[in-house]
């Protein structure tokens, strides 16, 4: 019987790494975009986590014929009314660099007190089969945002992201520690546990 295929929809061979990792003990080869030859990309119409996750992972598993993980993450800002949300990674504009992103919004913050700074990062998971069934985890860390940035292990808003339960920004705490308590490996580590039940009860793939 040939092993079964499952298609990590990113362009980002380092995503697909490190998803590999995480699934290396189930029976199946992990594949990414451009390993199976597909360079387009899909719009993100969607208006939140959850629709955006679904969208990738149905068209890519649509057209390829393979189950894929597809997720979709930010930072969700309570004083600005859950923004930046799906536009985490186009906040403040097109071109920006990780470091303007946190700029721009320290200054949407400028003058909030700290108690009104919460915060949230968050993550959808979607696992889509080709038929079109289709299966979610979300993962989230809950903390609040900073006056200034803080520590340098990390990327996109960690600098700027305080975690209370470890009295540190995101950026100052080792990958061990991340891998254990962010967004993404919570959301991660779910959608395995849902893929090993889905394989024990013969998903045909």
């Amino acid at each position: 019987m040939n092993t079964a295929r499952l298609l990590v929809a990113t362009h980002n061979p380092g995503k697909a790494r490190e998803y590999a990792l995480l699934l290396a003990d189930l029976p199946l080869v992990v594949t990414w975009l451009e390993e199976v030859g597909v360079t387009e990309t899909v719009e993100e119409t969607g208006t939140t986590f959850l629709e955006n996750a679904i969208i990738k992972a149905q068209h890519y598993a649509k057209l390829t014929g393979l189950l894929t993980w597809a997720d979709d993450s930010g930072l969700e800002v309570d004083a600005l009314g859950g923004r930046p949300g799906v536009y985490s990674a186009r906040y403040g504009g097109p071109g920006l660099s990780d470091w303007q992103r946190c700029e721009a919004l320290l200054a949407a913050l400028a003058g909030v007190p700290e108690p009104q700074r919460t915060a949230r990062f968050r993550c959808v998971v979607a696992l889509a089969h080709p038929d079109g069934r289709t299966w979610t985890t979300e993962g989230e860390i809950a903390g609040r945002i900073l006056t200034a940035p803080r520590g340098v292990n990390g990327f996109g808003y960690d600098p700027i992201f305080f975690v209370p339960g470890y009295a540190a920004a995101m950026a100052e705490l080792s990958d061990a520690v991340k891998n254990q308590i962010s967004h993404r490996a919570i959301a991660a580590a779910q959608a395995r546990r849902l893929l090993v039940d889905l394989l024990a009860e013969g998903l045909a793939l």
